[in-house]
């Protein structure tokens, strides 16, 4: 059956290229120049993400800005317990421009291939995220492109659960042999919307770790979002 309608990813999908956000983070650290070793820093993004998922730090009125600066804050602060001699949360406003201004621009780009082919599909977005997503869409111009937004920390489901895209396609009144799903995430996008029927389109990037899946799950692999066009 032909494609009628799409669920995209957010994160690691439309604001950073493909590329997964602990890679993209770490990167900015080497290239502002924080001294930390590439396991401790690995360990500081865990810490931070876990922190998030566990406490309300993030508001729902909280913007993408702000939504960093949280993120490198926890992980600076624990860095900073681990090498009392060689502290690195000064360097935190120059790693959150650089990441933000690179945010900046690839969300831009995402948002106008998004609109072009908004004018043939409808489309909705699935994310694992804090509870703000309708704020940072806002903030990055991507509101009004979805028919509707499914947020993790609203509906309680998070991805690799498929139950999560089951309710992608139920808000796009779709089968999911009708639906195409667009992940960055080989394990927590394409192989569980795999896994439920639906086409997927694997936006290949740099990873988290340098294991390559086999990709059998993905229908597509790309490597820029204009691909989809």
């Amino acid at each position: 059956m032909n494609n009628r309608g799409y669920i995209f990813d957010y994160g690691g999908t439309l604001d950073t290229g493909g590329c997964h956000w602990g890679r993209l983070i770490g990167n900015t650290y080497r290239d502002c120049g924080v001294p930390v070793s590439n396991d401790l820093y690995r360990e500081a993004y865990v810490h931070g993400e876990r922190t998030l998922a566990k406490h309300p730090i993030i508001q729902p009125d909280f913007t993408f800005y702000q939504t960093l600066q949280e993120k490198l804050r926890l992980q600076m602060a624990y860095i900073d317990e681990r090498q009392p001699g060689q502290p690195v949360s000064g360097y935190l406003d120059r790693v959150l421009s650089a990441l933000y201004n690179g945010v900046k621009a690839e969300t831009t780009h995402s948002a106008q291939v998004l609109r072009r082919l908004a004018d043939n599909f409808p489309m909705v977005l699935v994310s694992n995220f804090y509870g703000n997503i309708h704020s940072v869409l806002r903030e990055m111009g991507m509101d009004g492109i979805f028919q509707e937004v499914i947020e993790s920390a609203v509906v309680g489901v998070r991805k690799p659960d498929p139950r999560i895209f089951v309710l992608g396609c139920e808000a796009l009144h779709m089968q999911p042999a009708e639906v195409t799903v667009v992940g960055d995430s080989y394990d927590k996008d394409i192989v569980p919307a795999s896994s439920i029927g639906c086409r997927t389109v694997w936006f290949k990037g740099p990873g988290w770790t340098d294991e390559e899946p086999d990709g059998r799950a993905a229908t597509r692999i790309i490597y820029g979002i204009e691909e989809l066009l």
